[in-house]
């Protein structure tokens, strides 16, 4: 991945399709370019893929981030368009993550094409597999975020083909049950292709087990499409989550809040990343960083001067499901559950790995002590107060400051860059996919194994005996932030939508207030100087919790969002009310190569 950003602009010119805002299909390049100017031995070969782990990405972050995990009850972010399920096709992150997502598959296409161009007879027959198995993989991705975004979405098979008929405004949508299977025969030709044990202990790429552990996922969610749970898709989905548990070599980060750190020895050795962003920061190449920390870090975590998140956080509701509360008196929480803390900072919290050349985060004296960012963070002023209304703020996503990310990488984050991976799908996800497709047929003493092992290693109690709720509520503990609780609510909702509804309209989605008074007078003197927790007994008598910005009608149409506005406009086949049409995909598709 070092050569990422040497080669992207070569790359801009060779592969990227142009962004278009006319219609969902983002057209491949037609400038003239031939392979003879790339993709002439094994190193090219690489490189010309390299940028499919991160770039064309970027613009789906802020949909990812905030948007999937506020209508699933995550975050708080004040009552707007997604909190209340009412998101339409003219909201901006909504545009930009279809967008992303329309590009990565005109890209995987186009650079398939380019790769199968070349005649170098530098190339390897490894190589060449490997990577086009790599690209399948991600484009594989990109359709199970479509279709568990939008439902029933058009197959863009080959771009060139689409381009040449001009049918780029005509294509229809496609039932989301041959969606699946599209995606399935993908990654089937991805397993194909791939090695395994290939990347475990390196900056890890796609391989043969990360493809398998995805198709694991795609027939655990594909297994209710039709209105029941299909006890084949079931058994698929068991049977390769547990190839991948079992025979991929990899295992478990024993430590929880390693994982989203950013040293390698600290998350690489075990493999626990299967598809990972791997963002870059060397130079000053937009799309290719990760900007998430600016979107979800306080105000002065760092001295860069760009973070806004001090507003938005984890919500009430996530809260509740960790059995903490944000009115409670600090110094007595009392958490079960390594992953509270390293999924969300509360007030009280204390962090060695972040501002580790300060002795560490403290999370009491951040907004009240004026004299602890001596190295100048610009967010202590005299006036700073508590920000988020429920209480908490993000703690997955962030670097940290910028000699944090010195000594994981050897160069300093700046502006809106860091390094910091993103994960998209890892081992412990697996393991409660495995759970799960494990209970739902009838295996219940496997599956408290498996979601006992993912517990074990968050040291939050064992269970004796389980049910569906529980393995339900371990993703939600095990995968909050990280983009993907939402799409659980979404292929529950296939065959158990009043199951959804009902949990959704139960959860606290509402803010505090008088959360800054209680906290200040419990850490400074009656003069406002800072002395410390216990400066003044706790008193939560002012904390109110509001409920005015509960869920108050869910409908089962909520769980599909419509196409970007722009889109609509240039095909009506894909508005909402549009058919989708049925497909023979294995006769109509193939990979044949």
């Amino acid at each position: 991945m070092k050569n990422i950003l040497k080669h992207i602009a070569l790359l801009l010119v060779i592969i990227l399709a142009t962004a278009s805002c006319e219609n969902f299909l983002d057209r491949p390049s037609e400038d003239g370019y031939t392979t003879g100017m790339f993709y002439q031995n094994d190193t090219q070969l690489e490189q010309g893929i390299n940028y499919l782990y991160n770039s064309p990405w970027y613009d789906i972050i802020r949909f990812y981030i905030y948007g999937s995990e506020t209508m699933c009850g995550n975050v708080y972010q004040g009552q707007n368009a997604y909190s209340t399920l009412t998101v339409n096709g003219t909201d901006q992150d909504l545009k930009n993550m279809a967008y992303s997502l329309w590009a990565v598959n005109a890209q995987c296409n186009t650079v398939i094409h380019n790769i199968l161009a070349s005649d170098s007879e530098e190339i390897t027959d490894a190589t060449r597999n490997r990577c086009i198995g790599e690209v399948l993989a991600w484009k594989a991705m990109t359709y199970f975020f479509l279709v568990r975004t939008f439902g029933d979405v058009p197959i863009i098979h080959d771009n060139t083909e689409v381009i040449k008929e001009a049918s780029y405004n005509e294509v229809s949508k496609v039932d989301k049950a041959d969606v699946y299977e599209y995606i399935v025969m993908t990654l089937e030709k991805a397993m194909e292709l791939l090695p395994k044990n290939a990347y475990i202990g390196k900056l890890n790429r796609v391989d043969y087990y990360a493809a398998e552990a995805l198709l694991a996922k795609v027939y655990l969610t594909r297994a209710g499409v039709s209105g029941t749970l299909e006890q084949g898709d079931l058994a698929n989905a068991r049977r390769y989550a547990e190839d991948v548990i079992k025979n991929s070599g990899r295992s478990l980060t024993p430590k929880y809040s390693d994982i989203f750190r950013m040293t390698p020895a600290q998350f690489q050795q075990t493999g626990e990343e299967l598809f990972t962003w791997h963002w870059q920061c060397k130079e000053e190449a937009w799309t290719s960083q990760n900007s998430i920390q600016c979107d979800v870090g306080l105000v002065g975590f760092d001295e860069n001067g760009n973070l806004w998140g001090d507003w938005k956080g984890p919500s009430v509701a996530l809260q509740d499901l960790f059995g903490v509360s944000a009115a409670d008196d600090p110094a007595q929480r009392v958490d079960t559950d390594d992953r509270r803390k390293a999924t969300m900072m509360m007030f009280g919290d204390q962090y060695d790995y972040f501002w580790s050349d300060r002795g560490g985060f403290d999370f009491y004296r951040f907004f009240y002590d004026e004299s602890y960012c001596p190295g100048g963070l610009t967010s202590n002023a005299s006036n700073k107060s508590f920000g988020c209304g429920s209480g908490a703020n993000y703690c997955k996503h962030l670097y940290g400051d910028v000699a944090d990310h010195v000594a994981a990488f050897g160069y300093p984050s700046f502006g809106m860059f860091n390094q910091l991976p993103t994960h998209i799908l890892r081992l412990g996800d697996i393991y409660l996919v495995c759970a799960e497709a494990c209970y739902l047929t009838g295996d219940t003493q496997s599956a408290l194994d498996y979601v006992n092992q993912v517990r074990a290693r968050a040291h939050a109690p064992l269970y004796t005996s389980i049910t569906i709720n529980d393995i339900w509520k371990e993703r939600r503990l095990e995968l909050a932030l990280e983009g993907d609780n939402w799409y659980d609510f979404v292929r529950r909702s296939y065959y158990d939508v009043n199951g959804c509804i009902s949990e959704l309209l139960a959860q606290r989605r509402s803010s505090y207030g008088g959360l800054d008074a209680a906290y200040k007078q419990y850490v400074t003197d009656e003069q406002g100087n800072y002395v410390g927790p216990g400066a003044r007994a706790w008193d939560a008598s002012g904390i109110t919790y509001s409920g005015n910005e509960e869920l108050t009608d869910v409908k089962p149409e909520m769980f599909t969002i419509p196409f970007p506005t722009e889109d609509v406009v240039m095909n009506p086949n894909v508005a909402s009310t549009a058919p989708a049409v049925r497909v023979d995909v294995r006769a109509t598709y193939s990979y044949d190569f």
